[in-house]
């Protein structure tokens, strides 16, 4: 039987997902599928809207047979990070046949080349982006203006196939790109597919007489008090409006401003240096930009914050690692080049309880049911980055606080 290999963060679940595991099972082939998904914190330095439990269950509802969660030491990073830490747990489940994700390119022919050529990292490509960083530009544009460089330059004055710059820019590619350089660094053998990515942009906004927007037009939504119901499956919607009424969401960024200020307002310049991201002497810049607001909001930091060299997004991630207290030794090239030290499970169906029977044999690392009977280094940090994620709940309860550890993977 084959399985296909998901990565995502269902933040919510909607219409397009849905869309992209069905054509992962059709043009993989395969019978059962392992889903990789953030727990309770995103790539873009943002909360979940709702608990990783509750998306895990959407999950299960949609047809995946085994959701594992992404340590938040690679949830909460830039794509580079992200994608080496969830490939490296579908290499080491030891079932995964393919991983398949949605790009706006929609094919490998175009992916597949320039991802080999950025695997090597080569000097050339190195200095470009060291040159484009010293002139201010943050590190995305900087990244993706050095690549296209130094893919131009390969080509020594022959026409390159594809502008990738153009493919950079476009933030499933992107994304897309850095999972084929985690397989081929990894020496996986797992194929990449690739589904062309359907409906609606990242950042478009709802249209009219369409089934599918983005989950970030899907929490605008939410947030101006609006339902989503046109652009979820009913399953994902019903879970997210149970949450709602019981006051655990849609959880918001902002709602950890009264944590934040105090972390920040307790330490000092040289404290917040060891956070991870913390550089080029931004824990000054935010000591001073706090000291700007009447009114302490992290929307009014972060605009305060905000600058050509750095985006909304590292911004974010950087307040997140700080609330989270995310050192740069825990978190540096040398320990997250290592992969995670385990497989947690958040939830599976009667189908998954198979690949489980099979990972036994197969995984390359502890599976990890019971969080409290096992000790690692992140896997602390995911449990404390929970009841964090829970502390931001209308009322939260002991249960709610501590549910990594009273409540067994998610079954369905």
């Amino acid at each position: 039987m084959a399985t296909v290999g998901i990565i995502a963060e269902y933040n919510p679940l909607h219409n397009g997902h849905v869309h992209h595991f069905t054509e992962a099972k059709r043009i993989s082939g395969a019978d059962r599928s392992v889903v990789i998904m953030s727990g309770p914190f995103t790539q873009r330095g943002e909360p979940a809207a709702v608990s990783k439990r509750a998306r895990t269950e959407m999950a299960l509802h949609m047809g995946a047979d085994l959701v594992i969660e992404l340590p938040v030491a690679y949830a909460v990073q830039p794509a580079e990070w992200f994608a080496f830490g969830a490939v490296s747990l579908l290499e080491a489940t030891g079932v995964v046949d393919s991983l398949c994700f949605g790009s706006e390119a929609g094919t490998l022919g175009v992916l597949l080349p320039l991802a080999g050529f950025l695997a090597e990292e080569s000097s050339a490509l190195k200095e470009e982006i060291r040159a484009r960083l010293s002139e201010g530009a943050g590190f995305p544009a900087a990244y993706s203006a050095a690549a296209a460089a130094a893919w131009r330059a390969s080509f020594m004055g022959e026409e390159t196939p594809e502008d990738a710059e153009d493919i950079l820019r476009q933030p499933n590619n992107s994304l897309g790109l850095h999972y084929l350089i985690a397989l081929r660094r990894l020496g996986s053998a797992i194929e990449p597919l690739t589904v062309p990515r359907t409906g609606a942009g990242f950042h478009d906004p709802l249209e009219g007489g369409s089934a599918i927007a983005s989950a970030t037009a899907i929490r605008r939504l939410l947030l101006e008090g609006g339902s989503p119901a046109a652009y979820m499956p009913e399953y994902a919607l019903s879970i997210l409006e149970r949450e709602r009424d019981a006051g655990r969401g849609p959880v918001l960024l902002e709602d950890f401003a009264g944590p934040l200020r105090h972390v920040l307002y307790t330490r000092s310049a040289a404290e917040l240096h060891t956070v991870q991201d913390m550089n080029e002497g931004l824990e000054n810049r935010l000591l001073r930009s706090m000291r700007q607001l009447d009114k302490f909001t992290i929307g009014g930091l972060l605009q305060e914050l905000k600058s050509r060299r750095y985006t909304l997004t590292r911004l974010q991630r950087l307040l997140l690692h700080t609330l989270l207290n995310h050192s740069k030794a825990e978190l540096s090239p040398s320990v997250l080049s290592r992969g995670p030290g385990y497989i947690r499970v958040l939830g599976f169906r009667e189908s998954g309880r198979e690949l489980l029977k099979q990972m036994k044999q197969t995984a390359a690392l502890p599976v990890i049911t019971s969080p409290a009977r096992y000790a690692h280094p992140m896997l602390e940090r995911d449990l404390q980055a929970a009841a964090v994620f829970a502390g931001a709940y209308a009322d939260p309860l002991r249960s709610d606080l501590y549910s990594d550890y009273l409540e067994p993977p998610v079954r369905i």
